[in-house]
């Protein structure tokens, strides 16, 4: 059971970091450069920049690229073994993941850092699977088993809000959720 947590946590850490890593360098251009949708809205708004999303993949793999180099060195054969590729689709597929969120809450009516349980707490571990099961299929069954799911499932909504209540204390997000 330990031994699952650690998987889950070392499995998740590309994908961890990133939405941390962009809401804490983010800023600039928009990704919807200010763009508003058929329904009058804004595309994403303005919590989605450029940089963010750039500075957030590099975060995560530059986490991701860490722990292959810890694998190796310190034998860690015991931990899923993350390759390069693996680590950028995770970071990007968090990140991508928060966006299409985000294109969501939009159509709802739901204001930039307005609460969305469950869809807030999620959005990047969807994301970040949909991308790796896409061009990586294999690789994700072979470490993803069900106790470690399970993990990732109790685990994230607790770090995500811990997360969010940093970054506030920090002065980098508005609101604590």
């Amino acid at each position: 059971m330990i031994s699952a947590l650690v998987a889950a946590i070392w499995l998740m850490m590309p994908a961890y970091v990133p939405n941390s890593a962009a809401a804490a360098l983010g800023g600039g251009t928009p990704v919807d450069f200010g763009r508003r949708w058929s329904d009058g809205r804004r595309i994403l708004g303005d919590g989605k920049t450029w940089r963010g999303f750039a500075l957030g993949v590099a975060a995560g793999v530059g986490v991701g690229l860490v722990e292959i180099w810890a694998q190796t060195a310190f034998n860690l054969s015991s931990l899923p073994e993350h390759t390069v590729l693996t680590v950028f689709l995770f970071a990007a597929g968090a990140l991508l993941g928060d966006m299409v969120k985000s294109f969501f809450k939009r159509r709802f009516g739901k204001e930039r850092g307005e609460e969305w349980l469950i869809a807030d707490q999620y959005d990047f571990v969807i994301g970040a699977f949909v991308l790796t099961a896409i061009f990586q299929w294999t690789w994700l069954a072979e470490n993803l088993d069900l106790m470690v799911l399970i993990w990732i499932l109790v685990l994230t909504p607790l770090l995500h809000r811990l997360a969010n209540i940093i970054g506030y204390l920090a002065g980098v997000k508005d609101v604590p959720w």
